[in-house]
């Protein structure tokens, strides 16, 4: 939600958006190896609404040429700086020539905390236990946070606001002759991927389907509350909290409406309010209700229930175990070159004993 903020700003400085996603390769030379491969990511970031096109291959260095290839008057990045590999700003000459403009990070939200959620796998990011001794003794594996605050000992610094939620809504009412769709789901770490309710489908392409089913439909997305989440999907699941899940789908280009903290039952009030006419699930099981009962009773009971098959097997499990190998590959090559740096020292400092 934080890169969706970003396009965000950056769409309300022009009249058309083009989004460069780098290649794997790129991104594995400058920063490390990514989570998520080249053609993952051009889906998900597509599936912005506030992206109107997107550069897929685009090189990390921004130039001038890349710009005038795709008729843009400049570019927009955060008010972080991005360096090469060699330490040389990527927007060095776009900057120079003018035709640079930054937007405001988005507070309380880091790809660092995230990882560190998922690395941890503990339940102590939803509270603020920092008594916990299972928790506290990884609270300097993973580097600290801003003025020197592990990123680990409390809940997510993200601090949801109204008018946060107001940009990010469409504000489009349903109107007459659309098909209002109602979907559910835990929605964590909003990507192509995962679960709606458990079903271990696609978001984007889950919600990509259900867009197709009507000529004009208006998407409701149901997102339980983070207890619910923990009930039905176990570990350290959800990984974002409820806010932090609020964006991340309100931010979809398929979705008209998000209801927080949605029911786990499918009710008769619900369907009625949001005048619901039809209610979409994933192809896999669903997971009971507390009371054992089929949360999707009621709408089968209409006759407005429909599986949507996604046609994605990726998971968030899937999405947790590429981060713990990509960091345990990460701390591998940073020990053998401590260990190729002490191994040049310790050289350098018995040549100079010899030499005395």
């Amino acid at each position: 939600y934080g890169h969706s903020n970003q396009l965000r700003q950056a769409r309300a400085m022009g009249d058309y958006l083009i989004v460069g996603v780098h290649t794997d390769e790129e991104i594995a030379k400058h920063k490390g190896p990514p989570v998520f491969t080249q053609e993952e990511r051009y889906k998900m970031v597509q599936a912005i609404k506030w992206v109107d096109e997107i550069a897929p291959g685009a090189p990390y260095v921004t130039t001038l040429e890349t710009l005038d290839k795709y008729n843009c008057d400049f570019c927009v990045h955060g008010d972080d700086i991005t360096l090469t590999i060699d330490g040389k700003d990527t927007y060095e000459e776009v900057k120079a020539a003018g035709r640079y403009r930054e937007c405001k990070r988005t507070q309380g939200v880091s790809t660092t905390d995230l990882v560190g959620r998922m690395l941890l796998m503990t339940k102590a990011h939803h509270s603020n236990i920092d008594e916990d001794l299972d928790y506290r003794k990884h609270t300097d594996n993973f580097g600290k946070g801003p003025k020197g605050r592990s990123p680990w000992t409390g809940v997510s610094q993200f601090l949801q606001t109204s008018q946060k939620i107001i940009q990010f809504a469409s504000g489009k009412e349903p109107q007459p002759g659309d098909t209002i769709i109602y979907v559910a789901g835990a929605f964590d770490l909003f990507h192509i991927l995962d679960a709606v309710l458990s079903a271990d489908i696609g978001h984007v392409d889950f919600l990509e389907k259900v867009h197709q089913l009507a000529e004009r439909p208006y998407i409701i997305a149901g997102l339980h509350f983070d207890q619910e989440v923990n009930r039905y999907k176990g570990k350290n699941y959800p990984i974002m909290n409820i806010h932090e899940r609020t964006l991340s789908v309100l931010a979809c280009r398929y979705v008209s409406e998000v209801v927080i903290g949605a029911p786990y039952a499918v009710t008769a009030d619900l369907l009625d309010h949001f005048r619901v006419t039809l209610v979409c699930h994933g192809m896999t099981e669903v997971v009971p209700d507390k009371d054992g009962s089929d949360p999707y009773e009621e709408p089968k009971r209409r006759g407005i229930f429909q599986l949507v098959d996604s046609g994605n097997n990726l998971t968030t499990d899937l999405i947790v175990q590429r981060i713990i190998k990509n960091r345990l590959e990460f701390e591998a090559r940073n020990q053998k070159k401590e260990a190729k740096e002490l191994a040049v020292l310790e050289a350098m400092k018995k040549l100079e004993e010899d030499k005395h």
